[in-house]
């Protein structure tokens, strides 16, 4: 008979699911977390259960909280639930469950409120999963958005803030006030230096309000950097039906990931921090090289078979992982030519990682999109491959496999597969797109986009090899072309 999942069930639920192994009435907050999002309960909250069932760091469960409308909806899903959570992971090996019971609380989604709780001395560290956009950046400086309407709204009332940012610029200045030691900020959002972007955000909305509190949050607050990683596709009907009917159990906000997860963090946490490098996190001095071997092996990697899995007609991406030809392909540019780009981690191996990341993308239970990895191309290509191209030119090395990458790229861009059929292309760029790929697909020298090459739009070495493997592409197919990449030198 399936059950309501709450704290009075746990010991009713049958051995195929693990329930805590700690009595929660033991836990109190330390960690107060805005934005309790699917990665954020697959990821952190799995880690602190992990540390509170070795009977340690007891003193640092979750506090929940959120400023969105999104976030009253997940408080309300889990209010009933006693903030209790079942974690799926999606081992192609055969799922396990789990209740993942680190959350003790959930803030009322309301501001006030909000900086009442962050200004109570159990607070010492407040987590962000706010997503990569959350952050105010100015595309066209990089720094933070000290124009944008809802800072600037923040900014006329800023003792009623309705941003992140407005409200731990309040918090802050409130335990500054009252002498209470500040907390430490610590961002768990997918993106490079994320500690930089939540301290550049912080300290940019205080300059404008007080230069003095900007002064101080820059002396006093940390803001560690880290990379996080595990693949986490989002809840609907089809998941929480895979609860119910797999494990019996009824969860309004269940989460299903990959059995991968990894957590490399700086250790900077003036006020205290959990023991987590006893569950598998790694804390380390420097993050940024973590960061680059991800941002190149695992999201270059994406990058490289989403075109050509769906110029392919493949539509999930496990599907593309058994083609043999994409694989081939994925092998060879990441070993030749992407993995020598990375800079040496002491004791971790690149190529070990590589048949990780190769054994995730072919993980079938995710079941993880082509079309998914195809979206925002013209963002994440200058993230993803741009910068690799550029270090090999810089060292005077062979391009030969990313500029087939780009080139299939722009294949994709035309709109159709190599069958013929018609691809939906999803980028805020998509009319440029297409025209740079009717322009380089035409009987002309081959072009790119200079606004988004940079300083590539005018490499002659570059845009010499992407213009044969376009030309390639244009004579030979799709399916020739790579199989003459794949045999060659």
């Amino acid at each position: 008979m399936t059950k309501k999942l709450d704290m009075t069930v746990l010991s009713t639920l049958p051995d195929t699911i693990a329930t805590p192994a700690f009595d929660r009435s033991t836990l109190s907050a330390g960690i107060l977390h805005i934005g309790v999002g699917n990665f954020h309960r697959a990821h952190q909250a799995v880690y602190l259960n992990r540390l509170f069932e070795r009977g340690e760091g007891l003193d640092w469960a979750i506090v929940g909280a959120g400023l969105m409308p999104y976030d009253r909806a997940m408080r309300d899903r889990l209010h009933p639930q006693d903030w209790l959570t079942t974690v799926v992971e999606l081992d192609p090996g055969g799922l396990s469950a789990q209740v993942c019971a680190s959350m003790i609380d959930f803030v009322d989604v309301d501001p006030p409120a909000l900086i009442d709780r962050l200004c109570q001395p159990d607070i010492r560290i407040v987590s962000l999963t706010i997503t990569e956009g959350g952050y105010f950046v100015d595309p066209t400086t990089g720094g933070f958005d000290v124009s944008h309407p809802e800072i600037l709204a923040d900014l006329e009332n800023p003792e009623k803030p309705s941003t992140v940012f407005g409200v731990l610029y309040a918090a802050l200045a409130r335990r500054r006030a009252t002498q209470m030691a500040p907390f430490t900020v610590m961002s768990c959002d997918n993106l490079p230096e994320n500690g930089l972007m939540a301290r550049q955000a912080v300290v940019g909305y205080a300059r404008a309000v007080s230069a003095k509190q900007a002064d101080w949050i820059e002396e006093n607050v940390a803001f560690p950097s880290g990379m996080v990683d595990c693949i986490t596709p989002a809840t609907g009907e089809r998941e929480r039906a895979l609860i119910r009917e797999t494990f019996d159990i009824e969860d309004a906000a269940p989460v299903v990931c990959e059995p991968f997860r990894q957590w490399v963090l700086e250790d900077n946490f003036p006020s205290g921090r959990p023991a987590l490098e006893k569950v598998g996190v790694e804390f380390v001095s420097d993050v940024a090289p973590y960061e680059l071997m991800k941002l190149r092996i695992l999201n270059g990697g994406h990058a490289a078979i989403a075109y050509v899995g769906a110029l392919r007609g493949h539509h999930f991406v496990h599907e593309a992982m058994t083609d043999p030809l994409i694989r081939a392909y994925l092998n060879k540019l990441e070993s030749e030519e992407i993995l020598p780009t990375v800079p040496e981690i002491p004791g971790v191996s690149f190529q070990t990682y590589l048949a990780t990341v190769m054994d995730r993308f072919s993980n079938a239970a995710v079941g993880d999109t082509i079309s998914r990895l195809c979206l925002d191309g013209s963002n994440r290509q200058p993230k993803f491959i741009l910068p690799v191209i550029l270090d090999r030119l810089d060292n005077s090395l062979n391009i030969t496999g990313l500029a087939l990458e780009t080139a299939l790229w722009c294949r994709y861009c035309l709109g159709s597969d190599e069958a013929g059929r018609e691809i939906l292309l999803e980028d805020e760029n998509a009319d440029s797109l297409k025209a740079w790929a009717k322009s380089a697909f035409s009987d002309s020298t081959a072009t790119v986009w200079p606004e988004l090459f940079g300083p590539l739009a005018t490499n002659t070495v570059f845009l010499a090899e992407f213009e044969k493997a376009a030309d390639k592409l244009q004579r030979l197919g799709v399916t020739d072309t790579l199989a003459d990449y794949v045999s060659g030198p």
